[in-house]
């Protein structure tokens, strides 16, 4: 995706978060598929992976402090997701919080980071919304949390309920990739 979006200088660091399992992403433990949208809607799910949005703002805070940036975008979102705690508002504000503490910049006043969440109160359909405005290729994405080993989405995990609701919502086609099993559901 950062090739095709012409980003120029991209980073990739290895994260490998199956060393300490916790979730159905990450270890073991069955994806559940087939839920009702309140169904969803309700608790923290299986998929939740342990302080995974935590790991991420933290590499990414690291980066930004080295390279003298102070605006950190991440991609969560409060309003049609699976209830995971880290997508939270008072998370990320707590986040930001611990930013301006625990760095060199944030203490000696060169900086002060701000977690931007452009996407925090937005339904998933005003999500695809937006990326149509800006060009986003929906081609280039996939939301699935079981992806078949050619790529294609299952098309009944929770992520791929709360896409296909969000296409259909915004009235635009979905270009996922779908195992055929799943293609008409």
């Amino acid at each position: 995706m950062a090739f095709a979006l012409n980003v120029a200088r991209h980073v990739v660091s290895e994260i490998d978060l199956r060393a300490f399992g916790g979730s159905a992403l990450t270890d073991d433990i069955a994806v559940p598929k087939g839920r009702a949208l309140e169904d969803i809607a309700q608790g923290i799910p299986v998929t939740y992976v342990p302080a995974r949005n935590t790991i991420f703002l933290a590499f990414a805070l690291a980066w930004a402090e080295a390279l003298g940036a102070h605006d950190i975008f991440i991609g969560v979102n409060a309003v049609d997701y699976s209830g995971y705690p880290d997508c939270r508002p008072e998370y990320i504000a707590a986040f930001e919080r611990m930013a301006n503490l625990a760095t060199k910049a944030g203490v000696e006043g060169q900086a002060h980071f701000t977690i931007r969440t452009p996407l925090i109160a937005m339904t998933k359909a005003e999500i695809i919304r937006l990326g149509q405005r800006l060009g986003v290729d929906y081609a280039l994405t996939l939301s699935c949390y079981d992806p078949s080993p050619q790529g294609e989405a299952c098309g009944t995990c929770d992520a791929c309920v709360l896409r296909r609701r969000g296409f259909a919502e915004a009235g635009v086609a979905d270009p996922a990739r779908y195992r055929a099993a799943a293609s008409t559901s």
